[in-house]
């Protein structure tokens, strides 16, 4: 079993920035990728980005130049760098692990971009 906490969610006006983590506990082997998706009320889950055990990272076309995925093995951390915030950014992300003990998916916190 894996454990995902992640924080960092909040209000926001445009053009803002804040920082999501999303730390990892449990059962974790030393090559897995984690990844942070979106859904925003009414429409399906997203894939917004990706950051593999090696540290290759891959980004939804919307979010290229805005956002930055990373992460902190030593802490099983990986973190979501969100700057230039739109108001279609609003949605609850969620972390997730992929990993040889399968997927697991965080609780979702809240991100709300609004004037």
């Amino acid at each position: 079993q894996v454990q995902l906490v992640e924080s960092g969610g909040g209000l926001v006006q445009p053009g803002g920035s804040l920082r999501l983590s999303c730390a990892a506990s449990g059962s974790i082997f030393s090559i897995y990728a984690m990844s942070w998706h979106r859904q925003a009320p009414g429409k399906q889950r997203e894939l917004v980005a990706r950051i593999s055990s090696g540290g290759s990272t891959n980004y939804v076309n919307s979010v290229k130049g805005r956002f930055t995925i990373s992460r902190d093995n030593a802490k099983m951390t990986v973190y979501l760098q969100m700057n230039s915030l739109k108001p279609e950014d609003t949605a609850v992300y969620y972390c997730r692990y992929s990993g040889s003990s399968g997927d697991y998916w965080g609780q979702g916190t809240q991100v709300t971009v609004s004037s």
